[in-house]
């Protein structure tokens, strides 16, 4: 379990993430949702050690993070952030080969490359894994970052905006995938999602938060309503009912 107790982080003494408290269920996908400069991404950043909070602690596995050794960080929770920019030209297998590198150390092992070889099928990139990333559009090159997260094969997944770049085909491909790998491989996936139908459709919890703070969370059934909606959101937003999920009509 993931469980972030009252944490802070400022900017040029502007708070961004104001003393948030909350638990991330094992074997479940957590949205995070809410407008522009809601924090959300800074406190994904934060559950990963990625950026230093200023306050409050945050407790994976029942230890706190800022005990946990890099290595075994690494073999735990994995984070794809929003903006991924490599220096080095790459092909999409010696991309996803890196998720491989907390246990590797860079000396691939026949374990290893099974574990690449699954994701990168996962992804559906099998056709063009020996192209280099400049050769790929936006959304495969998204596709080829989530197949190095999935190749890192950590308990905990931390996704910022994965659907960014992708039309409508892949980014479901994408959340079915992640709804595969929470039920078939016991995996605990958290997200930073703009798009609220696709929270509504794929999550199991749902975790809004709007100037820094949470501002509400629970069960998806229980946020994708149009009160809760206009709370978060500031805006009227009806709900309709299809295939038996809630669909925000917030276009209209």
């Amino acid at each position: 379990m993931v469980e972030v107790k009252n944490v802070s982080k400022s900017y040029g003494g502007q708070i961004v993430v104001d003393q948030v408290s909350l638990q991330i269920a094992k074997r479940s996908i957590t949205s995070f949702i809410g407008p522009n400069g809601a924090g959300k991404s800074t406190l994904l950043s934060m559950m990963s050690r990625l950026i230093k909070k200023d306050g409050g602690e945050i407790w994976i596995e029942g230890q706190e993070i800022g005990k946990w050794n890099d290595g075994e960080l690494a073999k735990t929770i994995s984070i794809l952030k929003q903006s991924n920019h490599i220096n080095i030209r790459l092909t999409v297998k010696d991309l996803v080969g890196f998720g491989r590198f907390p246990y590797s150390q860079g000396k691939l092992t026949k374990e290893d490359r099974k574990y690449i070889d699954e994701a990168i099928d996962y992804m559906e990139l099998g056709d063009m894994q020996h192209k280099y990333l400049d050769q790929l559009s936006g959304g495969q090159r998204q596709r080829a970052f989530i197949s190095m997260v999935i190749a890192q094969d950590t308990e905990y997944i931390l996704l910022d905006e994965p659907l960014n770049n992708l039309d409508m085909k892949h980014s479901v491909q994408i959340m079915k995938v992640l709804r595969r790998m929470v039920s078939d491989l016991g995996k605990t996936i958290v997200l930073v999602l703009h798009d609220i139908n696709f929270a509504s459709c794929y999550s199991d919890y749902i975790v809004a938060l709007k100037d820094g703070k949470v501002v509400r969370e629970g069960p998806t059934e229980e946020i994708i309503q149009t009160p809760v909606l206009q709370q978060i959101y500031d805006m009227f937003i009806p709900i309709e009912t299809i295939g038996g999920n809630k669909i925000a009509v917030y276009f209209s």
